[in-house]
């Protein structure tokens, strides 16, 4: 039964992957092709496939895989695996900036219109944009609460960053290794002190997305060396102290997600407390 089922599953996603072709060639690009320039149409017909047809291709196959496991990692907004959730402080949101901004990393922008356009001139210019929008990741139902970066050789092309979701604490102990842990969608009170559950990746440049090829940028693949990275100068910095480590969700052995390599470990800190 097990066998057929998983039969009927690879037969449904084979299906599913030549219907979007034949979508994506036979229709968007056909219909393009007879009103528009060659390359006008070319360009209409990436824009369907990578963010319209392959995005919601690739959600309805997922749902046919029936993924129950306990994720470690956060989800795009194609619903697609993003980065690996490492990192996990515990204090105040305001203990939170503080320690980031004695290191000299600045806060993110909130991704807008205006910002996007800002970053996307950055890029192509190569001039400093340190606030810098991230993508939104999602983790507990909802998109990142706050994020940091520090920019490599002042350039918007490559940076240390860090995305953040605040979880009460209360919570996180009724619900650690369970499924319900991460289908909170709740944000606690910026006053309250939490747990910040983080996704520490380095940018490196301009790639495309797996599976839509959209336009993002391209990130180290070994995560484990980024989280260590971000530990070490909140160390250095005396911003953090009672270091240790856990699985993230239930115990992961070493594998890939997504295009990472990552050990399945959360480095968990408690943020220093300075008083004024």
């Amino acid at each position: 039964m097990r066998l057929l089922k998983r039969l009927l599953q690879r037969l449904l996603i084979l299906g599913l992957g030549v219907f979007s072709v034949w979508l994506i060639v036979f229709v968007v690009f056909r219909i393009a092709d007879r009103r528009l320039p060659w390359i006008l149409a070319l360009g209409i017909t990436y824009g369907f496939a990578a963010y319209i047809i392959l995005p919601r291709a690739i959600r309805l196959g997922l749902k046919i895989l029936q993924r129950e496991h306990v994720p470690s990692y956060t989800i795009t907004g194609d619903g697609l695996p993003g980065d690996p959730v490492n990192v996990a402080i515990v204090g105040t949101l305001r203990e939170l900036r503080a320690a980031f901004a004695r290191l000299g990393w600045p806060e993110a922008d909130r991704l807008s219109l205006a910002s996007s356009w800002g970053m996307i001139r950055a890029f192509v210019f190569n001039s400093p944009y340190p606030t810098a929008p991230f993508s939104t990741l999602y983790l507990f139902g909802r998109g990142q609460d706050i994020g940091f970066q520090r920019a490599i050789d002042n350039s918007p092309r490559k940076r240390h960053h860090i995305r953040f979701w605040a979880l009460s604490v209360t919570r996180a102990q009724d619900t650690w290794g369970a499924a319900g842990f991460w289908r909170n969608t709740d944000r606690p009170p910026d006053s309250e002190r939490v747990i910040w559950v983080g996704a520490a990746t380095r940018d490196t440049g301009l790639s495309l997305t797996r599976f839509t090829f959209q336009i993002t940028h391209a990130t180290d693949s070994d995560t484990n060396v980024e989280r260590d990275y971000v530990i070490s100068e909140l160390m250095k910095g005396r911003a953090i102290e009672a270091v240790k480590v856990y699985q993230s969700g239930q115990e992961l052995p070493t594998e890939r997600v997504n295009h990472y390599v990552t050990d399945g470990e959360i480095t968990l800190a408690r943020l220093v407390v300075n008083e004024a």
